[in-house]
């Protein structure tokens, strides 16, 4: 499967992130929200395509160049498997080398399986 990784575009891109977030069902009702489209264009975004189809995305936040912190990392399901997950985490470390990469996860499973160090945890403050 051949796989691209390129930068966001919002006109382009967003009506088919939306798409594959949908199928995710309830975990992703936040993302809905009228904010989310500024969101994606204020943050590092990157898109995983296969033969020009949007697979999967992922939305990373620079903190003033200390941490880059991934906030979303999505494959569509039909995809999984593939290494695109991977692939968007690549691209982000090739493009800020210098940079230490965390990932605010809910699939811990994940990251350890791609080779990654678990470091601490995340809490929401308040309700």
């Amino acid at each position: 499967m051949n796989i691209e990784i390129r930068k966001y575009d919002d006109l382009r891109d967003y009506q088919e992130i939306l798409k594959i977030m949908k199928t995710e069902g309830e975990e992703w009702k936040d993302y809905f929200k009228e904010n989310y489209r500024e969101v994606l264009k204020q943050s590092i975004t990157y898109i995983a395509t296969s033969n020009q189809v949007i697979c999967g995305f992922s939305r990373t936040i620079n903190d003033h160049g200390l941490y880059l912190w991934v906030i979303d990392l999505l494959v569509d399901k039909s995809y999984r498997g593939n290494g695109i997950g991977r692939k968007l985490m690549e691209s982000l470390t090739l493009d800020y080398p210098d940079l230490d990469a965390y990932v605010m996860s809910d699939v811990d499973e994940y990251y350890e399986k791609l080779g990654y160090k678990k470091e601490g945890s995340i809490y929401k403050v308040g309700k």
